[in-house]
């Protein structure tokens, strides 16, 4: 069924924030902060691929991700939704079902045996291509995988994800001039209101990273390891 009804997108943020706080995919840790993948310190961590495991809640972030992408974007915008290897794929399929649309997924790199293919499944040129991810935090690792897609002569303006960092000012311009249009649920501030309306963490803990969100590389300098 193809959702149509559903809160306005601030609703939806505060939601989806209540939604990762109650399955602990959020943690907030300022005494040992976690290592991101690009070897940068932070004292917050979302792992949205816990959301599978919970079916009332998967299923009702997967009906806001597909209503907010029809409301951006167009009711007939697209043809084909992509995964990107490997987190985005499950929620790929998720909002493929509910659009009525074929799903494919990206790989990260060409699997180096057969085809030696990136796309699986079948996309097409001139297909219009959604890239649905569980998360981005500059929206630096979605520019090869929308440079997959646009490979086969489908186009790729648009890529839909979860959780959207907000923190970092580059973020939507690098996007933006690879020509993409980024649509999230919510944002690590979305998160920070509703972890201090429900007291989910010390005091302390929320100013501090409160103090990140404000200026991240700042305080991801002052916290570096030697």
């Amino acid at each position: 069924m193809i959702p149509s009804t559903f809160p306005d997108s601030t609703e939806i943020a505060r939601l989806t924030a209540r939604m990762l706080l109650e399955i602990k995919a959020v943690d907030f840790n300022t005494a040992e902060p976690f290592t991101l993948a690009s070897g940068l310190l932070s004292p917050t961590y979302v792992d949205c691929r816990k959301l599978i495991s919970y079916p009332r809640i998967r299923s009702t972030l997967m009906d806001f991700l597909s209503v907010t992408v029809m409301r951006d974007a167009g009711f007939e915008a697209f043809d084909n939704i992509a995964g990107g290897e490997t987190a985005g794929i499950p929620f790929a399929a998720m909002v493929a079902e509910r659009l009525a649309l074929p799903m494919t997924y990206v790989r990260k790199k060409p699997k180096g045996y057969g085809r030696n293919a990136r796309i699986e499944g079948k996309m097409t040129e001139g297909e219009r291509v959604l890239l649905v991810e569980d998360l981005t935090t500059d929206g630096g690792s979605k520019l090869s995988f929308v440079d997959a897609i646009r490979d086969t002569g489908a186009t790729c303006g648009h890529t839909a994800v979860i959780f959207y960092y907000g923190i970092f000012s580059e973020t939507e311009k690098t996007l933006g001039d690879h020509g993409i249009q980024l649509h999230s649920l919510c944002t690590w501030w979305d998160v920070l209101a509703e972890a201090k309306l429900q007291k989910s963490f010390d005091a302390d803990t929320l100013a501090e990273v409160e103090k990140f969100l404000n200026a991240p590389r700042e305080w991801q300098e002052a916290n570096k390891k030697g």
